[in-house]
C-alpha cells in the first residue's frame, strides 16, 4: 500500500471521547487572572447576586476575557468555547447573560473597572521588578531607557460590515469606529482605549488628553517619575503640548516627542540648512543607518506660537516609488522626503547622547512600535465589534483589553525567558500553548489535565503554571 495514501487504513472516527480538553491554554489565562487579583478587583466592583440561576458578573466578564484570548469574536463563540470548559470552570455562561453583563457597564461601573485594573496592574509591576532581569525598561539606539515609562498614543479604523449605532464613514473611505488607544511601549499593555464614532478627529485635542489621562491614572504611582509621550502628527496642536508641558511637577517629568506638519514655512528653513549639518541618522541598535540624515532645524526654523525650548529635528530620506507622487515642489527640487519630529527633550538624565538629533530622531522612529500593539489587539477581539449597541461593543473592547493584558503578563511574568514565546503575537501563542488539546482525568478527588508530552511546547506549558501557581494570591 502507497505511503502517501494508506494513511487511514483501520482508522475509525467516531464523536464519542470524554474528558478532552481542546484549548488547555485557558487554565494558564484563567489563573493569572486569579493570581494577580484580576478576578477578585473586578468582583469588588461588579454585583455577585443572590438567588437560583444569577451568575456573578465578574466570572462571566472574566471568561469572555479568557475566550476572547483563545480567538472568540462574538458572544455565541465565547460561549461555545465556556461549554467546551465547563470540567474546568463550571457550568457555561450564555450568551445573552454575557450581552446582559455587557450591556450593565454604565460611565460609573466603567470608571470603577478602571480603578481596579489600575490597581492590579501596580501588582503586576511590582511583580516585573522582582523577576529575572527586573523591569523591562526599553531601549532605542542603543540605549537603555532606565526608569523611563514610555506611552505611544495613536488611533485606529475598525470596520463594520452592518450599520452599528455610531458607526459612521471614516477618512479612510471606510465604515466603522474610530477609536483612540495608548500602549505602554514597556510592557505592550493597551493603558486605555477611548471607543470614537468613525468620523472622530484624528488630531482631536481633548480626545488626545482624555486618553492620555486615562492613560497616566492606569500608571502605577511609583513609576510616574519619568514618563515619555510620544505620538504621530495628530499630535502636533497647541493645545495636547502644552497639555503635555503642563503635566510636569517638581515630582513628575513628562517628556514628548510627536510628528510634524511641513509647511512652507519649515521648508524655507530646512532650505537654509548648510551641507555639513546633516549627519547619519541611527538604526535602533545604535549602528549608522548609512543613506539617511538627520538635522537640528531648532531655531532656524520662524515659526512663532510654538512653547519656548521646543525642539524641531529634521529628516531626509530619498523618497521611494510609491512617496514620488506625493513630493512637494521643494521636494521634487532636493530630490530628497522629509519629515520633522517635534520634542522638548534637552536631555534625559542618566541617559549619554541623549541630547543628540541622531538619537532623537531614533526615539521617535521607535513609535512605529504602536503599529505592531494595534495588529495584536485586533487579533485579540478588536478586528471587529460584534454588536450593534454602543455600550456593548465598548463593553467588548474593555473586554477584549483585559485579554491583551492577560496575554502581555502571561508572557512577560512566566515565559520571559522562552525566546519563542516571550514575544510571541496572538496567533502563535494560541497556536503553541492556548489551543494545546489535553484530557482532563480524575482520580482521588484530584483532577489531573495531561497534554501531550511529545508537543515542543509541553514543557514550556508546565513550567508557566508552575510560576503562576507559584505567585502568592492577592488578598
Amino acid at each position: 500500500m502507497s505511503e502517501t495514501t494508506g494513511w487511514d487504513r483501520g482508522l475509525v472516527v467516531r464523536a464519542d471521547g470524554r474528558g478532552l480538553i481542546g484549548h488547555a491554554g485557558a487554565v494558564l489565562l484563567r489563573q493569572l487572572a486569579d493570581r494577580t487579583g484580576l478576578t477578585a478587583a473586578l468582583a469588588s466592583v461588579l454585583p455577585a447576586g443572590v438567588g437560583a440561576g444569577w451568575r456573578e458578573r465578574a466570572h462571566v466578564l472574566v471568561q469572555l476575557v479568557v475566550a476572547i484570548a483563545l480567538g472568540a469574536t462574538n458572544l455565541s463563540e465565547a460561549e461555545a468555547l465556556q461549554a467546551h470548559h465547563q470540567g474546568l470552570f463550571g457550568r457555561a455562561v450564555s450568551d445573552s447573560t454575557t450581552r446582559r453583563t455587557l450591556a450593565a457597564v454604565d460611565e460609573r461601573v466603567l470608571a470603577k473597572i478602571g480603578q481596579a485594573r489600575a490597581r492590579v496592574r501596580r501588582h503586576v509591576w511590582s511583580l516585573l521588578h522582582l523577576r529575572p532581569g527586573g523591569f523591562p525598561w526599553l531601549s532605542v539606539a542603543g540605549k537603555r531607557l532606565h526608569g523611563w515609562i514610555v506611552i505611544d498614543l495613536d488611533a485606529t479604523i475598525i470596520t463594520a460590515a452592518s450599520k452599528k449605532e455610531r458607526a459612521t464613514a471614516t477618512f479612510k473611505k471606510s465604515f466603522g469606529f474610530h477609536p483612540l488607544a495608548a500602549w505602554c511601549a514597556n510592557t505592550g499593555e493597551c493603558l486605555a482605549m477611548w471607543l470614537r464614532p468613525g468620523n472622530a478627529g484624528s488630531n482631536t485635542v481633548t480626545d488626545h488628553i482624555t486618553v492620555l489621562t486615562d492613560a497616566l491614572a492606569q500608571t502605577p504611582g511609583a513609576s510616574t517619575a519619568k514618563i515619555l509621550v510620544r505620538v504621530d502628527g495628530a499630535g502636533a496642536t497647541h493645545g495636547l503640548i502644552g497639555h503635555l508641558l503642563a503635566l510636569n511637577t517638581r515630582r513628575r517629568t513628562v517628556r514628548f516627542t510627536t510628528g510634524w506638519k511641513i509647511t512652507d514655512v519649515d521648508e524655507k528653513a530646512i532650505d537654509r540648512l548648510p551641507e555639513n549639518a546633516w549627519e547619519t541618522s541611527l538604526n535602533q541598535d545604535g549602528t549608522l543607518q548609512e543613506g539617511y540624515f538627520v538635522a537640528e532645524l531648532t531655531g532656524v526654523n520662524t515659526r512663532d506660537g510654538w512653547p519656548e525650548g521646543m525642539r524641531l529635528i529634521v529628516r531626509r530620506v530619498k523618497p521611494s516609488g510609491r512617496q514620488l507622487r506625493d513630493l512637494t515642489d521643494f521636494e521634487k527640487k532636493t530630490g530628497w522626503k522629509y519629515s520633522i519630529t517635534a520634542t522638548n527633550i534637552r536631555k534625559m538624565t542618566r541617559i549619554p547622547g541623549s541630547h543628540q538629533a541622531q538619537w532623537l530622531d531614533a526615539v521617535h522612529r521607535n513609535h512605529a512600535v504602536v503599529e505592531d500593539r494595534v495588529r495584536t489587539n485586533k487579533a485579540m477581539g478588536l478586528e471587529n465589534l460584534p454588536s450593534n449597541s454602543w455600550i456593548v461593543n465598548r463593553s467588548w473592547m474593555l473586554s477584549a483589553n483585559l485579554a491583551a493584558d492577560l496575554d502581555a503578563w502571561l508572557r512577560l511574568l512566566a515565559l520571559h525567558d522562552q525566546p519563542d514565546l516571550a514575544d510571541a503575537e496572538p496567533d502563535t501563542m494560541r497556536f503553541r500553548l492556548y489551543h494545546l488539546p489535553a484530557r482532563l482525568a480524575k482520580h482521588a478527588r484530584r483532577r489531573r489535565l495531561r497534554i501531550e508530552q511529545t508537543w515542543p511546547w509541553a514543557c514550556a506549558f508546565t513550567t508557566c503554571w508552575q510560576r503562576l501557581t507559584a505567585v502568592p494570591a492577592v488578598t
